[in-house]
């Protein structure tokens, strides 16, 4: 599976969720889509075909972002991120 197929399966089921989300997922995955298309396109521009690495970027981003998001919208993203990525 390339970058670009991991970045459209990871939106799709964040999308395919929407139908029956609750507002919190909503948001979740709202927030979680930029995190992953911004780690598709970092690994696009370093020419980085591993996976591995672009969960990693996906997971450094979240957690670099902390101090934008509440403590409980956090857990959200991550809850969603562990949802999706699994």
């Amino acid at each position: 599976m390339t970058i670009q197929e991991y970045e459209e399966k990871l939106l799709k089921l964040i999308d395919d969720g929407i139908d029956t989300a609750t507002d919190d997922e909503l948001f979740a995955g709202g927030y979680l889509r930029g995190h992953i298309s911004l780690a598709a396109a970092e690994c696009e521009s370093e020419n980085e075909l591993q996976l591995s690495v672009m969960k990693e970027k996906v997971e450094q981003s979240i957690a670099d972002a902390k101090s934008e998001l509440s403590p409980s919208d956090y857990v959200l993203v991550c809850q969603m991120w562990q949802k999706v990525s699994a």
